[in-house]
């Protein structure tokens, strides 16, 4: 394992790419998986979303993982989050901070292509196909991001019902 990683730093060093080998399976490491559920917007399926958490699906730490199934923006995603986000926020000049972040960290998506958050009690990173993105630990960011997915309230309920339903359980 050491080794492969000595490689590849030597390899993204040389070709001036900047990647964390497994940084996403590491992420959600001693995490277990729970549900999954797919994501339709007019019926149109944008992505699958995964959780993983610890014995508490609502409470960090927890990671989510979208595989989407269409071509999406980066600034498109963070709009779309806000807009969501303003369910849980009632302020605005927060919002757009949050948004600012999300669009300086969120990748253009193309079919196949996933994101996977983690909630941590010190906010919230970002991967892309298993490369950091980003992270914001602004106060409340995480909360409010991951409540889109699993509070009551969210937009999508059929959703949330699955992700929080236990595999095997």
């Amino acid at each position: 394992m050491a080794r492969r990683r000595l490689l590849a730093l030597v390899a993204s060093t040389l070709l001036g790419v900047h990647t964390e080998p497994h940084a996403a399976i590491e992420a959600i490491a001693g995490l277990k998986r729970w549900g999954s559920g797919e994501f339709r917007r007019f019926g149109f399926l944008v992505y699958e979303a995964t959780l993983w958490a610890g014995d508490d699906p609502q409470r960090p730490p927890l990671a989510l993982r979208l595989d989407y199934k269409r071509n999406i923006e980066g600034k498109a995603i963070a709009e779309a989050s806000v807009k969501e986000m303003r369910r849980f926020v009632n302020d605005e000049a927060l919002l757009a901070r949050w948004g600012e972040q999300m669009q300086r960290i969120f990748p253009d998506v193309k079919p196949g292509d996933h994101i996977l958050g983690l909630y941590r009690a010190d906010g919230a990173r970002f991967y892309h196909d298993d490369r950091l993105l980003g992270a914001i630990s602004m106060p409340g960011f995480a909360e409010a991001f991951f409540a889109i997915w699993l509070d009551t309230r969210t937009s999508a309920p059929d959703l949330r019902a699955a992700l929080l339903r236990r595999k095997g359980g």
